[in-house]
């Protein structure tokens, strides 16, 4: 417990663990069960309940941010950099919004950007120098599976029900997000988004070692992300398609 308050910048060498070791494995299998448990309890659940537990896990987000802000403020070590502009900060206070106001292009955007990246942090985390008894860590963890399983529930239950004609817009919205970010990275020397560089153990590593340029894997990796969430829609749709007139 000594490490509890150290953060990716203060903790020794050593102490933290291995992308698939027994320690992630656990997390990851955590993670599946809390996204089949959650949607499972969502789809049976009325309208006045699913309010109340989309309620509560905007509610779990805000207080798992303000976790991590406490601990780094109570120690000295709330910098510039862990303002709530990664990705996933900024889908903490979108989760936020959508459960008090729900939309259409919310929807889709949490469900084609919030689960891809929720799930690509908890496969490959960047915070594995931190040991389980940190709070770093089990904030890093625990903000990234409420992150991932608020939309897989919401999608399991009907709730979000993905459509092809919002990736536009839902791209539109990513990248007007990038640009203003990208600036501050470079007035808060800060890499919001790996916009600036790619840490090791991120996919974004692989195309700056081989290509020289991580930015160069954003346009593959949304391009990955956005097949992965919508075709087997599409193929889903199309069977059912066939099926019914089949049945006609």
């Amino acid at each position: 417990m000594s490490y509890f308050f150290d953060t990716t910048e203060t903790i020794p060498e050593g102490m933290g663990f291995s992308s698939f070791d027994p320690t992630h494995l656990i997390w990851l299998g955590a993670f599946l069960a809390t996204a089949f448990l959650c949607s499972l309890l969502y789809r049976r659940l009325p309208a006045n309940d699913r309010r109340r537990m989309r309620f509560i896990f905007a509610a779990l987000l805000i207080a798992d941010e303000l976790f991590k802000v406490i601990g780094l403020a109570a120690h000295g070590n709330y910098t510039p950099r862990y303002l709530p502009l990664h990705l996933c900060s900024i889908n903490i206070i979108l989760i936020a919004v959508h459960a008090v106001k729900p939309s259409r292009l919310l929807d889709n955007f949490l469900y084609v950007v919030c689960i891809p990246a929720a799930v690509a942090a908890l496969l490959f985390p960047t915070w594995t120098s931190l040991p389980v008894a940190n709070f770093m860590h089990i904030h890093s963890f625990t903000v990234h599976i409420l992150l991932a399983v608020y939309p897989i529930m919401l999608t399991a239950g009907g709730d979000i029900q993905p459509q092809f004609r919002f990736i536009p817009r839902c791209l539109a919205f990513l990248a007007c997000l990038s640009i203003p970010i990208y600036c501050l990275n470079h007035l808060l020397d800060t890499n919001f988004m790996f916009l600036i560089s790619a840490p090791s153990g991120n996919p974004l590593y692989w195309f700056d070692q081989t290509f020289g340029n991580h930015l160069i894997g954003y346009p593959f990796l949304i391009a990955a992300a956005v097949f992965i969430m919508y075709f087997p829609l599409y193929l889903i749709r199309i069977f059912r398609r066939e099926t019914t007139l089949t049945a006609r």
